[in-house]
């Protein structure tokens, strides 16, 4: 059992329409120069949804919503650039859309560039940068954000290792259904750190995890089940 640190872009609710209508409603919206229209209909064209697949179309009006201040927008422009879908891979654009989302109070935006800082993509490795864009994301309630702090004040990594405080934010994490912050929790009482040793909490924990379908958890509690 150990650790895991899912360094990846999480793009979270990459269906998710703001004040969603038909095509022809968002179309309309944003030829009036709606940018909320020009996103929704970005979205439509990215998930090939009433329309053929078209990230092509899809950059175009992410352009559009962003230009126009829209974060959202911003956001998704910035995912394409990181997985090179309708534009070349280019990290560096990326960071930059994720800073533009990230002070637009994206939380999404703040936790994909504490990512960013933290594996060095696009930019030099820092983790004293990414816990401030976890910090940031985190505090406004993106529990992937606490998730991934937790982890850096586990390891000391751009902070003091401090057991006690991830613990809490794999606490936070846990309970707002981040399975793998209920795992980490459940190996901190296996081993002591930060907890008093405790099997049957850590089984408890691993038990939430498993539920929820993730399979280190559900290794663990078989572990911890013959004991």
């Amino acid at each position: 059992m150990k650790k895991i640190l899912p360094l990846i872009l999480l793009l979270v609710g990459i269906s998710m329409y703001l004040n969603a209508g038909s095509f022809e409603e968002n179309k309309k919206a944003c030829d009036g120069g709606n940018a909320n229209g020009c996103h929704n209909l970005g979205l439509m064209y990215f998930n090939g949804e009433g329309v053929r697949q078209d990230y092509f179309k899809a950059k175009e009006l992410f352009d559009k919503a962003c230009d126009a201040g829209y974060v959202y927008g911003c956001f998704y422009l910035g995912f394409m650039y990181v997985k090179g879908q309708g534009v070349r891979q280019d990290y560096f654009k990326a960071k930059e859309l994720f800073g533009k989302t990230c002070d637009g109070k994206n939380t999404i935006g703040c936790y994909n560039l504490g990512l960013m800082y933290s594996r060095g993509q696009g930019v030099r490795q820092d983790y004293f940068k990414a816990v401030k864009f976890f910090t940031k994301a985190c505090d406004v309630g993106n529990v992937n954000g606490c998730y991934n702090l937790g982890l850096m004040y586990f390891n000391g990594e751009g902070v003091r290792q401090d057991y006690f405080k991830a613990k809490e934010l794999f606490d936070k994490t846990c309970d707002g259904r981040n399975t793998i912050g209920c795992y980490n929790l459940g190996l901190m009482y296996v081993k002591g750190e930060g907890v008093r040793q405790d099997y049957f909490k850590a089984k408890e924990l691993f038990g939430k995890a498993c539920d929820a379908g993730y399979a280190y958890g559900c290794k663990g509690y078989a572990i911890l089940n013959k004991r």
